[in-house]
């Protein structure tokens, strides 16, 4: 059973200003170009040739699942939503989450799980499994690069329909993968609105 989103009220898990970029990673990621503006988008379900490297990727998955918004690294992040701490972990390995947090929320009896990745330190140690959240309520802030798996500062936010068995969603899939794979994870755009 699907959730119909747009029945509900939800937070901004990042405070935008009116000017931030939408980014393009359809033709790569250079780490190092200069930014517009400190805050962006970056889309879901965009094909990100040559941007995931190392270990994690050697299957060559590379179809995005997840909204990410950068900002400054200490950018707070809020709940979208109502809900409780499902469970959280660090990450460890180059280009990975770093410090994660997986929350639960309800709607109409329907399950939802969020993924806050890329978070700080801080964010990891001051949430504990099965607390309670509110809508619009800080969970995390942006982590820096030595804390967040070596990413510029930025939250990647996914929702999954699938209960988590550990603290992880696959932030990008393969093409193979890809039908089943936006069934199970959403538009993240259903809670957050049109930001692109």
């Amino acid at each position: 059973m699907k959730i119909d989103f747009s029945k509900y009220t939800y937070s901004p898990i990042v405070h935008l200003p009116r000017d931030y970029e939408v980014y393009d990673f359809t033709n790569g990621y250079d780490e190092d170009r200069i930014l517009k503006t400190p805050y962006g988008i970056g889309k879901y379900n965009e094909k990100r040739k040559n941007m995931y490297k190392g270990e994690l990727y050697l299957d060559q998955r590379d179809i995005h699942m997840g909204i990410d918004i950068g900002g400054p690294v200490g950018t707070p992040v809020y709940s979208f939503y109502d809900g409780s701490v499902f469970m959280k972990a660090y990450n460890s390995f180059k280009l990975d989450y770093g410090y994660t947090l997986i929350t639960e929320h309800i709607f109409d009896g329907v399950l939802l799980y969020a993924l806050y990745g890329h978070l700080s330190q801080k964010s990891y140690d001051n949430i504990t499994p099965g607390q309670s959240i509110k809508s619009g309520h800080i969970i995390g802030w942006m982590g820096d690069r030595y804390e967040n798996g070596g990413w510029n500062p930025h939250v990647h936010f996914q929702l999954s329909y699938e209960r988590p068995i550990k603290c992880d969603m696959p932030g990008v899939v393969h093409e193979k993968d890809l039908l089943k794979s936006l069934e199970k994870y959403p538009d993240p755009r259903c809670v957050l609105g049109p930001l692109y």
